[in-house]
């Protein structure tokens, strides 16, 4: 039995700290795998979320009054868990910290887990918070016993900024594709959008660094008989909704706001991804397995992956070429798990990794 500890930031409505959810699911298999995994997750007492426990899963949510508090809260909750034999942290930054001192503490070994491409000079343009996590970053890496990170470009990234003399290892995010190819397409969400030739899907968050803003004023010089979804809820969602009036395409974009995105996929003829960075990109995993066509910015897993890459600036161009060219049909070419257990094993072995490291 491996006792783990992890430190998640992960306050979504389909996060950890969901019971029900697919993030939760996860962490019930690895809890299974392990033999005993407590979570103590960010969260404010306006989210509500409760403590959760199921067989060898305890969750436990910070319920803080403030963000700023999070880290404190986590420590506070710590010390009442029996210690664990491994500490594992959802970032290098914040709960990276938390981690990092809990694993003083209690001296036992440290796994950091990187799920962003935070060295994307984009990253550390969008925020001052975030100019502070790359500085966050280095303190906790080189400190950390063992890295895992979403993809091959951040390992590079980060071996080249801070030198790691550490193990690296590149565990891609699991996406069940099996689950994508088999399902059936919605007759009712097909016919509401049969009346346009084509069906152009913007799936993620509204956020600033997945700069849906790009989609939509690309999507403005697109042919007539063309529409665009857009899936997912965020910051930037009413400023959005105000873009597409002054672009004049409110009548053929629709909101459809958090919803399972497999339905779109598979009723969609082009996927739009436009984050300025990623760390993996599991939108256009998810969408190259539905096989339809991924254009993308260069980010994340997207070339490897095998999505048509163009550049900020070429976007609405490359858009506009693909009408007339295509292609019409998208290819997955990099997936590495056949089943969730292989994905579970390999996270699992992962952290266990630290304990054979000390």
């Amino acid at each position: 039995m491996t006792r783990v500890l992890s430190i998640s930031a992960d306050r979504s409505k389909m996060g950890v700290l969901v019971p029900g959810s697919a993030a939760y699911a996860r962490q019930k298999a690895y809890a299974e795998k392990l033999g005993g995994l407590d979570i103590i997750g960010f969260s404010l007492q306006s989210d509500r979320f409760a403590e959760a426990h199921e067989g060898a899963l305890h969750v436990y949510p910070t319920r803080s009054v403030t963000k700023f508090l999070y880290g404190l809260n986590a420590i506070f909750m710590a010390a009442k868990l029996p210690w664990p034999d491994v500490i594992s942290v959802q970032d290098p930054f914040e709960t990276g910290l938390t981690g990092l001192l809990i694993s003083h503490f209690v001296g036992k070994p440290l796994h950091v887990q990187v799920h962003t491409d935070f060295l994307s000079p984009e990253y550390a343009r969008l925020s001052l918070a975030n100019r502070l996590r790359v500085r966050m970053a280095g303190i906790v890496l080189k400190r950390a016993t063992r890295v895992r990170v979403v993809s091959e470009r951040i390992r590079i990234s980060i071996q080249t900024r801070y030198g790691l003399n550490v193990p690296v290892s590149v565990l891609p995010i699991y996406v069940d594709v099996g689950k994508i190819r088999t399902t059936a397409q919605n007759p009712v969400l097909s016919s509401r959008f049969e009346k346009y030739s084509k069906r152009l899907l913007y799936v993620g968050r509204l956020e600033q660094e997945k700069h849906p803003c790009l989609a939509l004023r690309a999507f403005a010089k697109a042919p007539l008989d063309a529409c665009l979804i857009v899936v997912g809820a965020g910051s930037e969602a009413a400023h959005l909704r105000h873009l597409a009036e002054e672009l004049g395409v409110t009548d053929r974009v629709f909101f459809e706001g958090v919803v399972d995105a497999i339905p779109y996929y598979l009723l969609a003829d082009l996927i739009l991804v436009t984050s300025r960075y990623e760390g993996y990109g599991l939108v256009i995993v998810e969408a190259l397995a539905a096989a339809k066509p991924v254009l993308s910015t260069d980010v994340g897993i997207a070339r490897e992956a095998g999505a048509i890459i163009t550049s900020e600036k070429d976007y609405a161009d490359t858009l506009k070429k693909w009408f007339q060219d295509g292609p019409r049909e998208g290819r997955l070419f990099d997936h590495p798990y056949v089943h969730f257990d292989d994905y579970v094993s390999a996270y699992c072995a992962d952290i266990k990794a630290c304990i054979e490291a000390e």
